[in-house]
């Protein structure tokens, strides 16, 4: 089937090749499993089960940046794929050589509008790294100020939309023809792709990012995001400070740079939790390569393409969560799965039991996140419950910052840190900045409600003059009469007293 796919005639050639990549590593048997094949070839090695997740990521490499992106999301997806599909796909790499710079310069100089020999003091051709959608150089301002060029590979974004189109395509088909894999929800599974991808070719969004970022943490001084710079940015090339630090990959590093691990840990967990927690826009990769510690034991945020948002709604479930957890409460923790997995179709009860299980592991007692979430997700799986994709980006960046925090201070306890965070947390809901649009939202209402009054009550006397002259009532019917007028009245003056008390606030808090 997948040869003989109807596709626009722009993105044959793009299909051909990856028909020609499953091929050679032998994903036959894996099209055949999604519905896209009648039969695997009959070759050695094609129905090796136990090397399919190997072929599947070194054929996900091959393919791109796309499926390198896919198979980073499906590595996400401890709820519905077994643990040595995930351990496979948690290798994958966006691996590529570098160019030379010849090949980028036009890129770089329809995007400056002049040579970077022109626009910056120095340029170096010489690369600082490469993957497979950009390719980073080091220039210095006329100020002396150290940059990095983010510059786009050429031809990748024609290259990649194809890809997205023919991806939507097959999960169309999947999800139609199988109904193992439907649990996965491909079709929406490529729409998160799709917007990630979309989202990470355009250069400026990863500076609207780090802008945003900024101002979230514009009162800690501990932490740094590179300043953008608008002028040469654009959607091919992204222009921001360079910012020498050190990796956290390991404490001996960092003390012999004169950097506190155990600060840098607790920068670090303080800094996503606020992020998830508070802020609702978060580091969705918080891995080594994208932290950098500095002097003073601060913390650089870099690579910030893809940026996770949180609701509000979901900042409180993932709270009843946590505390349902470490609270010891099986059926507070049950009752926050069953909104998690509504569209599932799991029985309450298979869901408590999932609850009761995880309690039994990890309640009541100090929260190793890691070990939970690797418990938790396979549970899920076996239960047949599918968390929405968002939770599982929150789920898959604490779980990274957990690893990273464990690997430069052994020990360190993020459930404590998640803890310290509930101070900060009910800060932020008291202070004037939260709960000042809804203050203004009650009271737009309110003089809405004090437009329409005048024609309501026109309504009201209207409606009472044109009634019947007769009126037969008994007893009771005068008393239920009389008791709604005085629910009317006691809701007129409850509203009085709020409109009064609502000004004073507003005075005060404007004065």
């Amino acid at each position: 089937m997948i040869k003989t796919l109807m596709v626009a005639a722009r993105d044959r050639n793009r299909l051909a090749e990856i028909t020609s990549i499953a091929t050679r590593y032998g994903l036959d048997v894996l099209l055949v499993r999604l519905g896209l094949e009648a039969k695997a070839r009959d070759v050695d090695g094609a129905m090796d089960a136990d090397t399919l997740p190997h072929r599947t990521r070194l054929a996900l490499e091959a393919l791109g940046p796309t499926f390198v992106k896919l198979g980073q999301i499906l590595a996400t997806r401890a709820d519905l794929l077994p643990p040595h599909w995930i351990a496979e796909l948690e290798h994958l790499h966006s691996r590529a050589p570098t160019l030379p710079f010849e090949t980028l310069r036009p890129e770089v100089e329809l995007a400056l509008g002049q040579p970077p020999e022109a626009a910056f003091a120095s340029f170096d051709a010489t690369p600082l790294a490469a993957a497979s959608m950009a390719q980073v150089h080091k220039a210095v301002l006329a100020d002396g100020r150290p940059v990095v060029l983010k510059i786009r590979r050429p031809g990748i974004r024609p290259v990649m939309e194809a890809d997205l189109r023919l991806i939507a395509h097959l999960a169309t088909i999947v999800e139609n023809a199988n109904a193992d894999a439907r649990r996965f929800a491909p079709v929406a599974m490529v729409r998160q792709l799709a917007q990630a991808v979309l989202e990470e070719l355009d250069f400026s969004n990863e500076g609207r990012n780090a802008d945003r970022l900024r101002d979230d943490f514009s009162g800690n001084e501990k932490l740094v995001v590179p300043e953008i710079h608008w002028e040469w940015t654009s959607e091919a090339l992204l222009v921001m400070d360079y910012v020498d630090g050190v990796p956290p990959r390991d404490g001996d590093t960092l003390r012999a740079a004169g950097i506190d691990p155990a600060e840098i840990a607790s920068l670090s967990a303080d800094v996503v939790l606020d992020m998830v927690l508070i802020n609702g826009r978060f580091h969705a990769d918080p891995h080594p390569g994208n932290l950098l510690c500095l002097p003073g034991n601060r913390l650089a945020l870099l690579d910030l393409g893809m940026i996770g948002h949180v609701s509000p709604r979901r900042r409180e479930e993932f709270l009843s969560f946590v505390q349902s957890l470490t609270s010891g409460d099986p059926g507070a923790l049950a009752d926050t799965l069953a909104i998690w997995s509504k569209d599932s179709g799991v029985p309450r009860d298979r869901i408590l039991l999932a609850a009761e299980q995880l309690v039994a592991r990890h309640g009541g007692q100090r929260l190793i996140l890691s070990a939970m979430v690797a418990d938790f997700l396979p549970l899920l799986r076996n239960e047949g419950l599918v968390l929405p994709p968002d939770l599982l980006l929150i789920f898959k960046a604490l779980v990274t910052v957990d690893g990273v925090l464990a690997g430069i201070e052994p020990g360190f306890d993020l459930s404590a840190a998640m803890r310290r965070s509930y101070t900060r947390i009910l800060a932020a809901r008291l202070s004037p900045g939260s709960w000042g649009p809804a203050l203004g939202a009650v009271l737009w209402e309110i003089a809405k409600v004090g437009d329409d009054a005048p024609r309501l009550i026109r309504a009201a006397v209207q409606k009472l003059e044109s009634g019947p002259a007769k009126v037969d009532t008994s007893e009771k019917d005068i008393a239920q009469a009389i008791a709604a007028t005085g629910r009317w009245v006691g809701m007129a003056i409850l509203l009085a007293g709020a409109t009064i008390g609502f000004g004073v606030i507003v005075a005060a808090f404007l004065r």
